[in-house]
């Protein structure tokens, strides 16, 4: 198997894969952040900013366009996983926009007003996870291997 197959061979390429299997825990996270009980608090999330008191398994706040956000990214993952140089580009990129998230959540800080995704500490450390995770999915199964003779 190519480590380089268009979208329509029959075998899946491990970055695409990996793609695919992040894309729906995306859309898995927006959903379970519009159900009450899974998202405690539930009747005080808002729309955007650090206000909304809704928390995501009562540990990740959440808001509206929080949930949002998860759901497009995750449609935007699974178009992209259609190929390994999108699947790389979704994973690599997420994870750089992940690292991006971190700092700007320790930079800001949870009661900012510039704080308008919203962000907690537990938002922040899962960002750098995910964003570590992501990079390295993406560059790891990308890489090109080598044969000798």
């Amino acid at each position: 198997m190519s480590t380089y197959d268009n979208a329509g061979d029959t075998a899946r390429s491990p970055v695409r894969t990996a793609a695919l299997i992040v894309a729906a825990t995306f859309l898995l996270v927006g959903v379970a952040g519009f159900i009450p009980g899974i998202t405690t608090d539930y009747g005080d999330m808002t729309f955007a900013g650090h206000h909304s008191d809704a928390h995501l398994l009562g540990i990740f706040q959440v808001s509206i366009l929080h949930n949002i956000v998860h759901l497009l990214f995750g449609v935007a993952g699974l178009a992209l996983a259609r190929s390994v140089p999108g699947a790389r580009a979704y994973l690599v990129g997420g994870g750089a926009v992940y690292l991006l998230l971190w700092v700007y959540g320790l930079v800001v800080g949870e009661n900012s007003a510039a704080n308008f995704v919203p962000v907690n500490n537990a938002d922040d450390w899962l960002h750098l996870g995910l964003g570590l995770g992501m990079l390295a999915l993406g560059l790891l199964l990308t890489r090109r291997r080598t044969t000798r003779h």
